[in-house]
């Protein structure tokens, strides 16, 4: 028998059976077994573009995004790119009326690419170069969020050698640490990003507002990310918003608190996100009652959701070319299911130890289920992609397999170790499937070498 099953991971009277809150909304199993996104089978999608892929759905990703404009509906909702952005999701997220927040070069050059109005762009970044400075100034960014002293004398003699008031936004770390791995808390304070509350961020201020050639627009928080619940949010509200009342009476023309983002999705079975609307009662309700303790008027407040808008509308798409029974030292066996791709197109679980969930995607089988981790094809024992999932024990090398949550820095992460080509993205809507992001070749691969 297998061993060492995680607490939370319960054994299914079903291995066939989705479980609706790890998927998309338009992902079912249709006759046979076979995975469908709105109504295109993934046996199609593997035979048309290949595998791996990751497959979004279309109308799921629009809906969440709808979803927290209209939760957020007094505030300015700002979707996180570097989650995953393209071409084409920028075009999707321009059309559902939210802005765009991006942290480099390549991300504002994509979203100019896609004709988004630079005018509703946030700039983020803690080290941001003179270049990119002056291409966001220059092609009217509506907000630039700044993190270093450094980075405020520049941004205001670029500003000023162009004659144009740059609008601003100063980074605090509120001291505010979110319950979530290391690597993904940006509010404590042994980080890189923002200003302290220990006089830092006061003296920020003060730079900014003293510049000719910028504007101090408001404060911006960030506590981490895959936070389930709003107090952390509340705290760190708390205690912006009483630097922010200090900035008021001390005569800066702030209007605007960013909370930042992090909202947290379902991967497994353990995870409880919340919905948008909850979000929005909860941070809407500490606002107001901090502004009504401290006396000051409400600020506008803007927001970012990345994964929440992206990660649950996409799932990938696998083939299964080999499978093994390991023996445990414990005397125990685990099945190693290994696909086509691997931790070049999904590092989360390598990188954060993130857990995943999966399905057999290509048929329904009577085989009982078996614990199983599927592994990806690269040259690293920790290339894992989902480390433990009941499987059926009939998994076979031809079956697909496909994993749910991966439209979040899964590809905007995505490698070519080992000279492993990208996957393709193939958006799905009302029945039909287009590729979105080509799949790498191997002619890529070798373009950037001088020979």
């Amino acid at each position: 028998m297998p061993t060492h099953v995680p607490a939370w991971l319960l054994t299914p009277a079903d291995p066939n059976l989705l479980v609706p809150q790890l998927w998309s909304s338009g992902v079912a199993k249709g006759p046979g077994g076979e995975l469908t996104v709105a109504g295109v089978p993934v046996s199609q999608i593997a035979r048309e573009f290949g595998t791996p892929s990751y497959v979004v759905d279309e109308a799921d990703l629009r809906a969440r995004a709808r979803g927290f404009k209209e939760a957020f509906a007094e505030c300015d909702v700002f979707y996180a790119a570097k989650a995953n952005l393209s071409v084409e999701l920028a075009r999707w997220i321009d059309a559902e009326g939210l802005g765009l927040d991006v942290c480099s070069e390549g991300e504002l050059a994509c979203a100019l690419h896609a004709g988004f109005d630079p005018a509703r762009i946030g700039f983020h970044g803690n080290n941001k170069s003179v270049g990119e400075l002056v291409t966001a100034v220059e092609c009217g960014v509506g907000r630039i969020i700044v993190d270093s002293r450094e980075e405020i004398d520049r941004l205001a003699a670029v500003a000023a050698d162009r004659r144009v008031v740059q609008d601003v936004l100063v980074r605090v770390k509120p001291g505010v640490e979110a319950h979530t791995h290391t690597y993904i808390a940006t509010a404590h304070e042994d980080q890189k990003f923002g200003f302290s509350l220990d006089g830092e961020a006061a003296a920020a201020m003060a730079s900014v507002s003293s510049a000719p050639s910028l504007r101090l627009r408001g404060l911006h928080s960030h506590i981490g990310s895959q936070i389930f619940d709003s107090a952390g949010f509340q705290v760190a509200v708390g205690r912006v918003l009483a630097l922010y009342a200090e900035g008021l009476a001390a005569g800066m023309p702030l209007g605007e608190l960013d909370i930042g983002g992090g909202f947290g999705i379902a991967y497994t079975t353990r995870d409880s996100p919340q919905d948008p609307h909850v979000l929005a009662a909860s941070i809407e309700r500490v606002v107001g009652d901090t502004c009504h303790a401290l006396s000051i008027p409400r600020p506008r407040l803007s927001l970012e959701p990345g994964r929440a808008i992206a990660g649950p509308s996409t799932f990938t798409l696998y083939e299964v070319g080999t499978v093994k029974t390991v023996r445990l030292d414990s005397g125990g066996s685990r099945l190693y299911v290994a696909v086509d791709g691997g931790m070049s197109d999904n590092i989360r679980a390598a990188l954060y130890g993130a857990d995943f969930s999966c399905t057999l995607a290509s048929r329904s089988s009577d085989a009982p289920a078996t614990l199983a981790r599927v592994v990806g094809k690269h040259c690293e024992t920790g290339d894992v992609l989902v480390r433990d999932e009941f499987l059926p024990g009939d998994t076979r090398p031809g079956d697909l397999i496909a994993v749910p949550g991966t439209g979040a820095y899964c590809r905007s992460l995505a490698s070519n170790y080992n000279h492993v080509t990208r996957p393709a993205v193939v958006a799905v809507l009302d029945g039909s499937a287009r590729v979105i992001v080509r799949r790498e070749t191997v002619d890529d691969l070798l373009r950037l070498d001088v020979t």
